[in-house]
């Protein structure tokens, strides 16, 4: 009876993230709404991409393979559906912690293991998601264990829960009524049967590769006498944009393109009738990403750190890990982490006297191992964590757990407004158990409204969407849809008949003047409410309204 060991994990976890990578414009596309967002394809293949591009070789016991191919997943992992793919296989690790290979019955129990450690990572678990998926093909698995008829073949495991995880996915419509109404599976889903394909295929012997090919090179260059700090601009950015049907035709795109020129060096910009090719060296990778969504939908994406890149080249780096950050020791009993993007945004936090900003938002999560190295830079005893997003909430929680020299905290705020809220309302004499109460509490009180585009025709309930329209959202729920901004935000205020306080933060491709107008329109809505205009420079949302 053949058995797995590590070489054959190896094989077969590579193998599951190239066919993530190569599908990952598939599980873009299957996102229900329709706002500029994180995409779910996006963020899981770059929560496996440390195992596609790092996991060369593994010559230990399975249980050290399984742990090191965890480590890069949960340190990689990048929204919700990532940190939870991640944990599913550092469940797996946990289980065969000490084994040296595995039969059907380990594999199955590790499994197990790896669905438990994913729905405990959940607090309100909804079913017709990635975990459904996982859950209903282990399940299968188990019972395919216990038939007296059964005689144990790895193969034949692997091809019945991969045909059982996708008889779960085509049932998650019935499940969430969202993804019936728009006639789609679910995206995360589709991607946790994608890495099950990929590990079939290589269990096979025919593992899965990534589409795109390097070209190969003549020589090998000598970065030893090339330093770090020599590199101006530290993310190699590069994206193909599949247009959207207003700018089809040949150079349409100019204005990306002077935007991309103002971001970092190296450009390379290819302005096709239907494609969109660019690279740039940046520091700020999701601008890029986030300017370049309003032209269409990214097909791929690649972002390097070439830091890191060059520490690994030059022999500095003998392992696979991540970079590590450069720890200091707590000065201080409390310090804020806080992410978000915009130079006005960052500006407002810097001054709320956060520690530490990590750029990310819709449509850039940062990683888990980000948000670890920005906890560790942060000299003080005690650091909160404010998220900002729900996408990046979970993989916050992730970071609390790996950091174990620092008491973490993270807070649960959905948007910059809660985060803002409270930084307000933090009293330095007090402690930390009464702050974070306090914060909560002053989350709790906030109503953020959003104003941003459809990048897809959608239909909501009884609500048709058309690309372009400006959305309006309510708590990052979708109240409405118009042909202007103003009207979107005096068909949103109309649902709320109170406010005391208003902060209204204006975006990139917003005059001050645009801003001004709106102030106006919120006072004549609340004459006695207190109301403030500031830049924020964010992208993909023209305004973000804080409503106290």
């Amino acid at each position: 009876m053949m058995k797995m060991n590590s070489s054959m994990y190896r094989d077969m976890v590579v193998s599951a993230a190239c066919s993530l990578d190569n599908q990952k414009d598939t599980i873009n596309n299957l996102n229900v709404f329709p706002v500029p967002d994180g995409d779910t394809g996006i963020n899981m293949s770059l929560t496996m991409s440390g195992v596609r591009d790092e996991f060369v070789s593994f010559g230990g016991t399975l249980g050290e393979c399984a742990q090191k191919a965890a480590n890069l997943m949960l340190r990689g992992a990048r929204g919700n559906s990532g940190v939870i793919l991640s944990l599913f296989f550092r469940g797996i690790a946990k289980a065969w912690v000490n084994l040296e290979e595995a039969d059907c019955q380990d594999i199955v129990k590790g499994f197990s293991r790896g669905v438990a450690e994913a729905y405990k990572a959940v607090m309100n678990p909804t079913e017709g998601t990635i975990l459904t998926v996982m859950r209903v093909m282990t399940e299968t698995a188990s019972e395919l264990l216990a038939q007296e008829q059964w005689e144990e073949d790895i193969q034949v495991l692997f091809d019945r829960m991969l045909t059982a995880a996708r008889e779960a996915l085509e049932s998650t419509p019935e499940l969430l009524p969202i993804l019936r109404q728009a006639g789609v599976v679910d995206s995360g889903g589709y991607g946790f049967v994608a890495v099950m394909e990929g590990m079939l295929a290589a269990l096979n012997g025919a593992p899965i590769t990534a589409e795109q090919t390097e070209s190969k090179q003549k020589g090998t260059a000598d970065f030893r006498t090339f330093q770090t700090e020599d590199i101006r601009y530290a993310y190699c950015t590069e994206c193909i944009v599949g247009k959207s049907p207003r700018y089809v035709g040949e150079n349409t795109t100019e204005d990306l393109h002077r935007f991309i020129m103002k971001l970092g060096d190296s450009v390379v910009y290819v302005d096709d009738s239907e494609l969109i090719k660019l690279h740039v060296h940046t520091n700020d990778p999701g601008r890029v990403l986030t300017e370049a969504l309003r032209y269409g939908a990214l097909e791929t994406v690649k972002i390097e750190n070439m830091k890191q890149q060059h520490s690994s080249l030059s022999g500095a780096a003998e392992t696979a890990v991540p970079q590590k950050s450069q720890e200091v020791q707590p000065e201080k009993k409390y310090g804020f982490v806080t992410v978000c993007m915009g130079q006005g945004m960052e500006e407002l936090f810097t001054d709320l006297a956060a520690d530490k900003i990590v750029c990310g938002g819709q449509t850039m999560n940062p990683s888990t191992d980000e948000i670890v190295r920005a906890v560790q830079e942060t000299p003080a005893e005690i650091v909160f964590i404010l998220p900002n997003n729900k996408n990046i909430y979970m993989v916050s929680q992730q970071a609390a757990r790996i950091v174990k020299n620092r008491h973490v905290v993270v807070l649960n705020t959905t948007s910059v407004p809660e985060g803002v809220a409270a930084m307000l309302s933090f009293d330095p004499e007090t402690d930390c158990a009464a702050n974070e109460a306090a914060m909560q509490a002053a989350i709790a009180h906030v109503t953020t409204l959003s104003v941003t585009y459809a990048v897809r025709d959608t239909k909501i309930g009884e609500t048709v969407i058309k690309e372009g329209e400006i959305l309006g959202l309510i708590d990052g729920k979708i109240a409405c849809s118009s042909a202007t901004r103003e009207d979107c935000v005096r068909e949103m205020i109309e649902s709320i008949s109170d406010a005391a306080v208003i902060t209204v933060y204006y975006g990139e491709g917003v005059e001050n003047a645009e801003a001004q107008e709106m102030s106006a329109l919120l006072q004549k809505r609340y004459p006695g409410a207190e109301i403030m205009v500031l830049c924020g420079a964010q992208p993909v949302y023209s305004y973000i309204i804080s409503i106290e």
